[in-house]
């Protein structure tokens, strides 16, 4: 407040006091000010940093110039490299993720400043998911903080999961099945379905009351993933959450994998191995597993050229659900580096993202002109499927049973020997 005009019309006494008043008036001002000045400390000391002004719009312009303009500075090589998947394709995730939610549409604050673009936030999920680097790692190029970042992360994770997972994460229908068992003939596995096995990630940041329990043979807490796979490195199941301390066979009890065989949902299959008509899919598997008329293993010491003949193609199949685990953490390197997250339902989830994520760059790379051009019904004359329907609580029962046939398990083995040892005599004459 101005009190010069009040000085100038007043007497000598009135002047001191009233000066009085200005220097008590200023001193109480100064004083107000230090304490709004040692809040702001305090808060500041307390964790709460003042914002960055990181020209963010500055930034989305780069991105755009950089790789999504007419003529971008980097090629489509450099976009796969470092965005893992092709230009078409992931502009297609960003357009669905924008219209499934509302987090990724650019809007402006309570100020007027307009927020970050949905490119921007995409590109710090994908780098993030892509490269396993921290949150705080790419504010140079998108611009953004380390706790936006890492919310950009989990909310194109869920999206993706809510948007995708019926599509990209489903069990395979009819027409996936006589493709599967039409490529499992051909490899001289009629009726095979997949490859299955378990693969660990480490839970770096696993809290310490829950560390004995998933801590398992590598000393270090892990959770586990248990997943099919086809040649074509398409990942057809996929169960996460187990803790490390647990093995593939107590994985497999908990895991869905069978359940939709159990309750007669599944569609049925029939095939011919040997003379014999089968009437279930199978998987291979390694020696961990119990001898399920649904799982084939190899043999450990065989004995005999036929049964050597048998472990080597087994063994070379089942590496089929291997090659998918490598690829899957070479594409997104989050899965491969120790998890630093704290829930594990967010590990849950970026999994399941990844897996989808990872099936979709499968579907685009595939070379549609010589496979998918002919008719399913026309493959595999020995196959036919037909969807089953679920029943009586009996009919549970005695599927299960046949599930845990043990002798149905080592006929199916010794068929498959029989027919391989076959197969090899007919090529080489």
């Amino acid at each position: 407040m101005d009190y010069s005009c009040l000085l100038s019309d007043s007497s000598d006494d009135d002047l001191d006091f009233m000066s009085q008043m200005l220097n008590q008036a200023q001193a109480a001002l100064a004083e107000t000010q230090d304490q709004n000045k040692n809040k702001c400390e305090r808060k500041t000391r307390e964790g709460k940093r003042p914002n960055i002004e990181r020209s963010a719009q500055e930034g989305a312009q780069r991105l755009v110039s950089d790789y999504f303009s007419v003529d971008p500075t980097y090629t489509d090589e450099h976009f796969r490299r470092r965005f893992r998947m092709n230009r078409n394709l992931f502009t297609r995730i960003v357009n669905e993720v924008k219209s499934t939610n509302v987090y990724f549409v650019q809007r402006a604050d309570a100020t007027g400043k307009i927020g970050l673009s949905t490119l921007q936030k995409c590109t710090a999920a994908i780098r993030q998911l892509a490269y396993g680097s921290p949150a705080d790692a790419i504010d140079e190029y998108t611009r953004m903080s380390e706790s936006s970042a890492r919310s950009c992360m989990l909310e194109f994770c869920r999206t993706i999961v809510d948007r995708f997972a019926s599509q990209y994460l489903r069990s395979p229908n009819s027409e996936d099945i006589k493709r599967l068992l039409d490529e499992g003939q051909k490899r001289g596995f009629p009726g095979m379905l997949g490859s299955l096995d378990c693969c660990h990630w480490e839970w770096k940041n696993c809290p310490t009351a829950w560390a004995g329990q998933y801590k398992g043979k590598g000393k270090k807490p892990t959770i586990i993933l248990e997943a099919v796979a086809s040649q074509d490195l398409w990942i057809w199941h996929a169960f996460f959450g187990m803790p490390g301390s647990n093995n593939d066979l107590n994985v497999l009890e908990r895991s869905p994998l069978f359940s939709d065989l159990y309750s007669g949902r599944n569609p049925q299959v029939e095939f011919i191995i040997n003379d014999r008509v089968y009437t279930t899919g199978y998987y291979l598997a390694d020696g961990i597993y119990p001898p399920l008329s649904t799982l084939v293993q190899t043999i450990t010491s065989p004995v005999g050229q036929k049964r050597k003949h048998f472990a080597k193609m087994q063994e070379a199949a089942r590496k089929d659900v291997e090659r998918a685990f490598g690829v899957l953490m070479a594409r997104f390197a989050i899965l491969k580096n120790p998890a630093r997250l704290w829930r594990k339902e967010d590990l849950a989830t970026i999994m399941r993202a990844c897996i989808i994520l990872h099936n979709m760059i499968i579907e685009d790379q595939r070379n549609d002109a010589s496979e998918t051009d002919v008719p399913f019904n026309c493959r595999n004359s020995d196959v036919t499927v037909n969807m089953g329907s679920a029943d009586g609580f009996q009919a549970f029962l005695e599927r299960y049973d046949q599930v845990h046939n043990a002798t149905l398990h080592y006929q199916l083995q010794a068929d498959l020997i029989e027919h391989l040892w076959k197969v090899k005599g007919e090529e080489e004459e």
